[in-house]
């Protein structure tokens, strides 16, 4: 792109920001409700409300509180949530088995969510590691995370899902192969307008401590994620996971982490004009909390000058836990 040559004193840079009007009128990018996607996380119980002690201001709600949550979450504009489950100790085991029984707690949540808020979209994360008693997020065998098994039992659980009516599965799990696979195992059981918001680009990230502390799966973790999870200073590895994901059917693409990884969201919008996501991770939110709740930043102002920056990279919407605070002020 040519710009003209600028010449003072006839071009003033300032012209326009000298009132909130104009300001307005000459933004490049805004931020509204409807590009927020709010992470949620359930546990089991009624009238459970557990604070996230790494997540200041995130809790666990047993259902019965978290349709109430998402019912207001509804009325600020939030179009849809993200729904992760804190699953039992007991009931997490080496095959993950509980993550497609049609009685488990996620489907439970998301049938009770659209029965008293049909209205707001559901995505579910489709992952072996909060029901994986090794903390990963596929099946393991001697130490090695396997693809091709791992990628059967996925399918499994998105059907399961599907099932129970969530509106957007979202595979965060990384295997290969598994968007294709999970897409005919919708149309194949007549889920055919069922979505799929791919992590198609996943960084092994530090940035992702405290959701496994909200989901119970750090813990059991033995090893790191390394072996499926992209290495961070990788960007052309992240174009060719994109494309692969869109080829085998994927709706919207999602970058995880978000804010050390803007450049990729650029790049992503860029080369595939796809629907284009990031999650602003749980890593991201404990900083900008803790240091608004410190008094080291002004939280709300920081908070929204983040969350724009994210559709200044070319995002189509963000999954954040700032949220519900973010459209309480797009409200006022």
């Amino acid at each position: 792109m040519t710009f003209p040559t600028p010449s003072f004193p006839s071009t003033r840079m300032r012209r326009v920001r000298r009132a909130p009007w104009l300001r307005a009128l000459t933004a490049e990018n805004i931020l509204t409700t409807a590009d927020l996607i709010w992470p949620v996380f359930v546990v089991e119980g009624s009238g459970v409300r557990e604070q996230i002690t790494s997540m200041p201001g995130v809790e666990r709600l047993s259902i019965d509180l978290l349709v109430k949550a998402v019912a207001d979450a509804s009325a600020l504009g939030i179009p849809a949530i993200a729904l992760f489950p804190f699953i039992e100790p007991g009931r997490k085991t080496p095959d993950a088995a509980e993550a497609w029984n049609p009685d488990n707690l996620v489907c439970r949540a998301v049938q009770a969510i659209k029965a008293s808020s049909p209205e707001i979209g559901v995505m579910c994360d489709v992952a072996l590691d909060p029901f994986n008693s090794d903390g990963h997020d596929g099946l393991v065998k001697d130490g090695i995370i396997l693809n091709d098994e791992t990628i059967e039992c996925l399918v499994h659980q998105s059907i399961c899902q599907a099932a129970a009516g969530c509106d957007i599965i979202a595979p965060s799990d990384m295997m290969d192969g598994r968007v294709a696979a999970i897409r005919k195992g919708l149309d194949e059981s007549g889920h055919t307008d069922v979505a799929i918001m791919s992590y198609a680009a996943k960084y092994a990230s530090g940035f992702y401590g405290p959701f496994r502390d909200a989901v119970g799966s750090g813990g059991a973790l033995q090893g790191n994620k390394k072996t499926y999870q992209m290495n961070p200073g990788n960007s052309d590895e992240a174009m060719r996971e994109v494309s692969l994901d869109i080829s085998e059917g994927a709706d919207m693409v999602m970058v995880k982490p978000g804010l050390p990884y803007l450049d990729v969201v650029r790049r992503v919008k860029d080369t595939f004009a796809m629907p284009t996501f990031a999650y602003n991770v749980s890593g991201e939110y404990a900083m900008l909390r803790g240091a608004g709740d410190a008094g080291w930043l002004d939280y709300n102002t920081v908070m929204m000058e983040m969350l724009v920056s994210f559709k200044r990279a070319g995002c189509d919407g963000i999954l954040t836990y700032h949220a519900v605070d973010a459209a309480k002020l797009l409200n006022d």
